[in-house]
This record gives C-alpha cells, sequence and structure tokens, in this order.
C-alpha cells in the first residue's frame, strides 16, 4: 500500500536538485511521485532526471518544454518546419535516447488522484470550463486570465488560480515568476530550481485531501538550488514569459 503521495515542481534538468529533494523527504518505493511537468530542458542533466523518473516508477503530466521537444521532433520526421529551439532544446534533440523519448510520448496532459481529490495539470485550468473542454494550449502554457476570463501565458500578478473554485484541488506548475503559490483551491509549485530558486515537493498522507494553505505549509519540502542554470531576469512583468 502506498504511504504518501508526493508531488514535485518543475525540475529542468536539475538532476542534482531532485536526488536531494527525495532525501529530503525521505522518499521509499512506498511512496508515489508525481511530477507536475517541464521535466527536461534548461538545466543541466535532463537525461538524469528521466533516469531518476523511471528508477523511482513516478507519474507525471506533459509540460511545454516536453510538449516543444516531440513536436520539434514529429515535424523534422515529416520533413517539416518545426518549432523555434533554444541552444538548450537543440542539444536534447540529439542527446536523448528512445527511452527517454518513449517516455515523453507516454505522458498525460493531466492525470487525476481520487484518492486525494486532486488534478495535476502543467500550468492551469480556465475556471468553469470543464476539463474536456479545456484548450490544450492553456492546460500547457496558460498563467492568469484576461479581464475577459481567457488564458494568458502572460504574467500577472494575480494567478488564474486565485480565481478557481474547485473541485478538484488542482497541483500544478510554469510560473517560475509567482513561486510557490497556495491557494484556497490549487497549489502551485514551481519555485525556479532551474533559476537558481529552490525544487519543492508537496508530501500528502495516504487518503487525504489538501489541507487549507496555512495547514498545507507543513507539507512542503524544498531543496535549494546548486546554482542559477539560467537568469530569470529576461521575464518581466506584463510581457509574455518565456515558454
Amino acid at each position: 500500500m502506498p504511504t504518501r503521495s508526493i508531488f514535485i515542481g518543475d525540475v529542468h534538468g536539475c538532476a542534482r536538485e531532485l536526488e536531494r529533494l527525495l532525501d529530503a523527504v525521505q522518499w521509499s518505493s512506498s511512496d508515489r511521485v508525481y511530477f507536475v511537468g517541464d521535466l527536461v530542458a534548461r538545466g543541466p542533466k535532463s537525461s538524469g532526471v528521466l533516469r531518476i523518473f523511471r528508477r523511482i516508477q513516478a507519474e507525471g503530466v506533459l509540460g511545454n518544454h516536453e510538449d516543444r521537444l516531440l513536436e520539434a521532433r514529429d515535424a523534422r520526421r515529416a520533413g517539416r518546419a518545426g518549432p523555434h529551439l533554444s541552444p538548450s532544446h537543440e542539444h536534447l534533440m540529439t542527446r536523448l535516447s528512445d527511452e527517454d523519448w518513449a517516455l515523453l510520448g507516454s505522458l498525460p496532459l493531466s492525470l487525476d488522484l481520487p484518492e486525494h481529490d486532486v488534478r495535476i495539470v502543467h500550468a492551469g485550468v480556465v475556471p468553469g470550463v470543464p476539463l474536456a473542454k479545456q484548450q490544450r494550449r492553456d492546460l500547457l502554457k496558460m498563467r492568469a486570465l484576461e479581464p475577459d476570463g481567457t488564458a494568458t501565458s502572460s504574467w500577472r500578478e494575480r494567478s488564474w488560480a486565485a480565481d478557481y473554485a474547485g473541485p478538484p484541488h488542482v497541483v500544478f506548475g510554469h510560473n517560475a515568476l509567482s513561486g510557490v503559490q497556495l491557494h484556497p483551491h490549487a497549489t502551485g509549485l514551481d519555485s525556479a530550481c532551474v533559476y537558481g530558486g529552490a525544487l519543492t515537493a508537496l508530501v500528502l498522507p495516504a487518503g487525504t485531501s489538501v489541507p487549507p494553505p496555512e495547514a498545507r505549509r507543513a507539507l512542503l519540502v524544498s531543496v535549494q538550488a546548486a546554482e542559477r542554470y539560467v537568469d530569470l531576469r529576461s521575464q518581466r512583468p506584463g510581457q509574455p514569459a518565456s515558454e
């Protein structure tokens, strides 16, 4: 029987920090580990992160960085021009193994965990819209809402999660500028590890729901990044953030 569910924020290739976080939460084989996407790219050891993922038999959802790599790979195989790739992504196109690509291709857009009344997505959901009618790009890239209630990938001081009323409780990532977010019905776990911040986990005992924000703080575990791998300062409030 699983003893705990461990939800981990955006890793972005920071394998060293991921190993330290697993040590900090005292991971054991009876735990279930879930990632909120963006396992790879930007950081130094994406393949190492995927090896850890397989070793601990984790689950996770697709992030926009995995999605971009998969789109580029499909386009190149078909002889089409794919999405623009950064040097970090271009490097991974030739470094990921067949096993790595298979893992990325198996990641779903969302995971539901009825035991905890939790839904995991990478970026967010538009409040009031059923999951089946959510736009794929919003699940992967949204950060906030425009005044008319539509999703935007641009950073705003007010997260989409502030207006989300549940159920289920949504656990997400993708928003390094805002850091850890504790809303009544949503928890954001991107604490900017690859930018020199921290890697954060939410640890839930088996069979429990996510508690209110103040009690939830005691369930968070973070480890500091070993270094700043990417500069976050280029992401300015009010502008489309880097994807």
